[in-house]
């Protein structure tokens, strides 16, 4: 009988020592933890994350993470004229140029002043700063003539384009407002897959919408940025997630439980188009570092190694009679660059930059690409089985560590109500033509007011004389009188030639 009472007693502590801890630990109850360690070295433009972060429980982070997050991204409307000129009559499809004047009001599209159609895309974006600059895709605001950003709370403006990096797809562009809500930038050096994330944005239009998921992969590429921007300096190392993203989510935050950004939502990789498992988020880090060169340069400044890199892997190290699995090939090693002069040689395989690992391709980009023009990296290197550690001191595009500075302002013609650019040399060979120059803005003026150009027409003739920079294009308009002939052509639609008049 004393045994049994004793069980019992035992049985009865047990169980009041068990809810006395769970009680004590929080549980069935919101509870937050200080973590310290957050970084704070983030300057003030990106609205840094404080030195500790509340950690939520599980089962309310989400929440945490949508009211953090939501009043800073914001829904982006992108507009431009349409491509296309044709229009459906009863006789079938008729290019408008082609008609004579006299009959262009007939089918309601009038030869002067006449508009045409817009085409509109949606997109979102992240404010970073409380006095309105916000970060965004590249290709959400490409191109586009006029942008639209609705806030949250619907308030709208109309945005500003700061600058843009095709290599990250990164976008920063502004609006006049201050007191807005930033959101606070995390560490994507710190998310680890297996994480919990949250994605908010604005797809197909539905705006504030919120999406979770996990961390399925980092240092993520997928060549997309490569083939859009058409350049070898591109930079991928997404994290990919399996949240849900659609088309409009572009430009819009990934964040952490805690709300902060850890990445832009970028791609989808999807056979249909829309969400198929698989998202990728630039890391903030990169968006960091991109948005803040761009407004304070208006460009990007890449620090470049000057080396052709190739990612190792068991089959190709065979080849090399390299005893690695993993690590970055160097190919080449470029005439007078950084990799040069810090002595990396044809051979070497890097292994990690300032002690950051890298084993693919695109943990070297992704970490290179943090870096300034005059930035000293430590790169740690493979030579015939040996470990060895270089300085390199980055340059460049031009093979110097100057800051490099955007392209001169579009010439203005006032008299015409035009901005004018020459066309670059690579535009020029890709679309077969000798030269011309770029129609970059438009203001009132004769062209705006009597004719259907729109930016990014490409004049090619002036009264029937070539054009080939805009020197040449001031020196043919200043000696013109009355009516002057423009021809050119479209970039997208390179084989159709437009003719206007106007009466200067």
């Amino acid at each position: 009988m004393k045994k049994l009472l004793l069980i019992v007693f035992v049985a009865v502590l047990g169980g009041l020592i068990a809810l006395g801890g769970a009680n004590y630990l929080g549980w069935g109850n919101i509870k937050y933890v200080e973590v310290a360690g957050t970084p704070t070295s983030l300057t003030n433009f990106a609205n840094v994350a404080p030195g500790t972060r509340v950690v939520p429980a599980p089962s309310d982070g989400f929440v945490i993470a949508a009211d953090r997050a939501l009043p800073a991204v914001v829904h982006i409307k992108a507009s431009k004229q349409a491509g296309g000129r044709s229009m459906q009559t009863p006789f079938g499809q008729i290019d408008p140029d082609q008609l004579p004047d006299a009959f262009r009001d007939l089918f309601g599209n009038p030869g002067n002043g006449g508009e045409m159609p817009l085409q509109q895309g949606s997109g979102s974006g992240v404010i970073i700063s409380s006095d309105g600059y916000i970060v965004s895709n590249n290709h959400v605001v490409e191109n586009a003539e006029t942008l639209e950003v609705v806030l949250n709370d619907e308030r709208t403006y109309t945005a500003k384009v700061i600058g843009t990096d095709p290599t990250t797809d990164i976008a920063l562009i502004k609006i006049e407002e201050t007191g807005l809500t930033p959101i606070a930038f995390g560490n994507s050096d710190e998310v680890r897959v297996g994480e919990w994330v949250v994605a908010v944005g604005n797809p197909f239009s539905l705006t504030s919408t919120v999406t979770a998921g996990i961390v399925s992969a980092k240092g993520r590429s997928i060549d997309i940025v490569r083939r859009s921007s058409g350049s070898d300096l591109a930079i991928e190392s997404f994290i990919q997630t399996d949240a849900v993203v659609n088309p409009g989510n572009s430009g819009g935050a990934l964040v952490n439980q805690n709300g902060d950004l850890i990445g832009i939502n970028t791609a989808i990789s999807s056979p249909t188009g829309v969400f198929a498992g698989y998202s990728f988020a630039v890391p903030s880090a990169i968006v960091k570092k991109v948005a803040e060169d761009l407004r304070e340069f208006g460009v990007v400044q890449r620090g470049l190694l000057g080396a052709r890199i190739q990612q190792l892997n068991t089959a190709f190290a065979k080849t090399k009679d390299i005893d690695r699995d993993n690590g970055v090939y160097v190919a080449e090693v470029m005439d007078g660059s950084a990799a040069q002069e810090a002595g990396l040689q044809e051979g070497d395989v890097i292994l990690s930059v300032d002690g950051v690992a890298t084993l693919r391709s695109s943990d070297l980009l992704e970490q290179l690409g943090r870096h300034r023009p005059g930035d000293k990296v430590v790169l740690s290197v493979e030579r015939d089985g040996r470990k060895r550690e270089l300085t390199a001191q980055l340059k460049n595009s031009d093979g110097n560590i100057n800051v490099i500075r955007p392209s001169e302002k579009p010439v203005e013609y006032a008299s015409l109500g035009a901005d004018f650019e020459d066309l670059r040399e690579d535009v020029a060979t890709e679309l077969k033509i000798e030269g011309g120059v770029v129609v970059a803005d438009l203001g009132n003026g004769p062209i705006a007011e009597q004719t259907r150009i729109r930016p990014g027409f490409i004049l090619t003739k002036v009264d029937g004389r070539k054009v080939k920079d805009v020197e040449q294009l001031q020196g043919l308009l200043r000696n013109s009188r009355g009516t002057i002939a423009l021809e050119g052509i479209y970039p997208d639609d390179p084989t159709r030639t437009y003719k206007y008049a106007i009466v200067k």
